[in-house]
């Protein structure tokens, strides 16, 4: 903790409380020992001192034991060189100043009430239950308490219409040199009042105390504190009013005291000059004081360092928006323009930053925006996305990635199918005409990550690239990254876990599509492994990925569980009513659409092909991998063909209880290659036993039909040739 800010909140908690006395004295002679004391209309007496200690100060005498009060709460004044280590003094002295305060105020609501055209004084009963309120109920998430002047008047018009913005009201007091940021507001023709949200409390620091009365009165209304009760009270504002103090300029010791009696609500100080800091947690949710921080930026940084989260109440892009849109499909002749599905290039990424090294909301369009394209047009795209917050971590990111799925598929008039690196997505005519543009792919992002994940996302900046060239360098960068998340799982089995994780995210497309995750089985999308399932029910326990028990297993070799059957015959609503997790031949899992890729049975090689989505052409099951999909996908549960993630393909759990991966006869050239280091990986286990068997796998060179491939499996001494039948 800082020595100078421990010094000065005391120091000024000395002279606060030496001028409540003086004003007390000179009130009891002007006024009378029993003339009446309060904030007009209010019944909550002087608030922060009844809120805190159940004293009443219905009389100018009532003051004397208040005064009393703050006196015994000063701690001694730091000697040079000697200091404690802890807020313990600092906090006694802030509350010391706010208890100083609010006598100062009270002797003027004596003798001259500080109220004329341009402070407005104490909030009266009937603002406090309108305007409490929305505390409450979230309209309002809290308060700034605004004190100083910026740098300019344009500049104080900026800070308080961006704090506005974030639904906080904006509450000022404090001076600098006679000069107000009132007055600054006034000068640029900003309206004032409560009707706006911007309320002048008072010119002096002491009218600081209007703040953190009503924030104490918000607690014995709304929260059920009682008066004396100040460990309840305090805790409530710390945790349901987000407020914070911003100081402009100058802070000075009567500031630094004021500051240190917001730390006891848990309302930190940010300051735009360089002043002491209080970085370590402790009272406030996060640091207590920050800061030379930039007049541009220190709006951020206050609902940074509060942890304030803030809603956006609506998406800003020209379409509706909501889950009814998510099933909407937009065919070609409806379409304006379109990115990948194995026409373009296309890919999706999340990655994490520090807070520091992003700027929320910060969208930008890196090539051709739909102004640039004609209809019909097919554009690569690479969705990047940086997020921040302080309880994000890295094992976070594929889930908030796989959310770009439905979080697109809301938007009238876009649809959006796959992830990763095999997404296709088509904006509308009827989109492109009302003036949908690129880069409100990246307003949705931004808005529903903020507003779905609020417990680890505070930042987040979209990089949206239509340039070859860019798609291309950030597509290698994404997929060594979804290469790393894979391999975390490296070395887990099925039988070391109790509990796989569904996946019912897909539900828009396919209503009874139920995916099960296991550690040696990732999600048919291939976004999600066991890790990220776990993860995405730890980041939102009543989302789409939901533990399930295994309970007793039935049957070990074909993978059944009385309790998984039972998970998806209700998540199916009743459709599916079993699921073998090892077999593609009785019962398989059903498939969504979104599979990377598929499995099919070829009965006369007696093994199976894999077709994945980039792949256009024919294949030896008869159809392209189009057709395929349409037929296996939708949540069916198609015995003889199954959807997968390419990673799967490479798991001693792949179809083991029809034979495992030495049934593979035939798949694309393409995918071997994307494969090949993960392949020659699982060659090398005892049970394939062939370090040659990838060569003996057919691809679309060898032929497209069961007849072609046969000879040339024959010829090679294919195992699955002499495997006991699959069907």
């Amino acid at each position: 903790m800082s020595r100078i800010i421990a010094t000065g909140a005391i120091k000024g908690a000395y002279k606060e409380v030496a001028e409540a006395e003086r004003m007390f004295s000179e009130t009891v002679e002007a006024a009378g020992a029993t003339a009446a004391v309060e904030f007009p209309n209010t019944g909550y007496y002087l608030p922060i001192i009844y809120a805190l200690t159940g004293h009443k100060v219905e009389k100018v005498e009532d003051m004397a034991k208040a005064l009393e009060l703050a006196k015994d709460l000063l701690p001694p004044v730091p000697r040079q060189g000697h200091w404690v280590p802890y807020l313990g003094h600092t906090l006694d002295a802030g509350i010391a100043t706010l208890f100083a305060g609010e006598i100062i105020e009270g002797c003027k609501y004596v003798a001259n009430p500080p109220v004329d055209d341009m402070w407005l004084g104490a909030a009266d009963d009937v603002i406090m239950r309108e305007r409490g309120v929305e505390f409450v109920d979230g309209t309002a998430p809290g308060f700034c308490a605004l004190t100083g002047i910026a740098s300019t008047s344009e500049m104080a018009d900026q800070i308080v219409v961006e704090l506005l913005q974030k639904n906080l009201y904006v509450w000022m007091s404090g001076h600098i040199e006679g000069r107000t940021i009132t007055e600054q507001l006034m000068e640029v023709d900003r309206q004032l009042g409560w009707d706006t949200r911007i309320v002048p409390y008072g010119k002096e620091m002491s009218a600081t105390v209007y703040s953190l009365g009503f924030a104490a009165r918000a607690a014995m209304s709304f929260g059920g504190a009682q008066p004396g009760d100040f460990s309840k009270i305090l805790r409530y504002n710390k945790n349901r009013i987000f407020a914070f103090v911003l100081a402009l300029d100058y802070v000075d010791e009567q500031k630094y005291a004021y500051a240190a009696g917001a730390i006891n609500y848990g309302f930190p100080t940010i300051a735009n000059t360089k002043t002491p800091e209080i970085l370590p947690t402790g009272v406030c949710t996060y640091e207590h004081v920050v800061s030379d921080i930039e007049e541009k930026d220190i709006v951020q940084k206050c609902v940074e360092v509060r942890g304030l989260k803030i809603q956006i109440a609506e998406i800003p892009i020209p379409m509706a928006f909501g889950p009814a849109f998510e099933g909407e499909v937009i065919r070609k002749d409806d379409m304006y323009m379109q990115f990948g599905g194995n026409i373009t290039p296309a890919f999706e990424y999340v990655m994490m930053k520090e807070i520091s090294e992003i700027d929320d909301h910060d969208i930008q369009v890196v090539g051709p925006e739909i102004d640039d394209v004609e209809e019909g047009a097919a554009l690569p795209l690479g969705i990047v996305v940086e997020v921040a917050g302080r309880k994000m971590q890295e094992d976070f990111e594929s889930i908030l990635e796989r959310q770009i799925h439905h979080l697109i598929n809301g938007a009238e008039g876009i649809w959006h199918m796959g992830q990763r690196d095999i997404v296709w997505t088509r904006i509308s005519k009827k989109a492109q005409s009302k003036g949908f543009k690129i880069r409100h792919y990246g307003e949705i992002i931004h808005a529903k990550l903020i507003n779905d994940f609020p417990s680890i996302v505070d930042k987040v900046k979209v990089t949206i690239y239509t340039n070859p060239e860019d798609v291309e360098k950030w597509l290698g960068i994404a997929r060594q990254a979804y290469r790393y998340r894979d391999e975390k799982t490296a070395g887990m089995t099925d039988e070391s876990v109790d509990t796989f994780y569904s996946c019912t995210l897909c539900q828009s497309f396919a209503p009874t599509h139920v995916c099960i995750i296991s550690p040696q089985r990732l999600g048919l999308c291939g976004a999600y492994n066991w890790l990220d399932g776990k993860a995405a029910y730890e980041i939102d326990p009543t989302g789409p990925n939901q533990p399930v028990k295994k309970g007793d297993c039935t049957d070990e070799v074909k993978g059944s569980w009385p309790a998984i059957d039972e998970f998806v015959k209700d998540k199916s609503g009743g459709t599916v009513e079993s699921v073998f997790m090892y077999t593609m031949m009785e019962d398989p899992m059903t498939s969504c659409g979104c599979f990377e890729c598929i499995v099919a049975f070829l009965p006369m090689c007696n093994g199976v092909m894999i077709v994945n989505r980039e792949h256009t052409g024919e294949t030896p099951c008869g159809m392209a991998f189009s057709t395929l999909a349409n037929t296996v996908g939708g949540g069916n549960v198609t015995p003889g063909f199954i959807g997968i993630g390419k990673v799967y393909i490479t798991s001693k759990k792949f179809i083991s209880a029809d034979g495992g991966f030495k049934r593979v006869v035939w798949m694309p050239k393409a995918l071997k290659e994307t494969l090949a280091e993960q392949l020659e990986k699982r060659v090398q286990d005892e049970d394939i036993g062939d370090p040659d068997f990838i060569s003996k796998i057919a691809d679309e060179e060898v032929g497209t039909t069961e007849e072609e491939i046969l000879p040339w499996l024959e010829e090679k001494g294919h195992p699955a040739l002499t495997m006991d039948p699959m069907f």
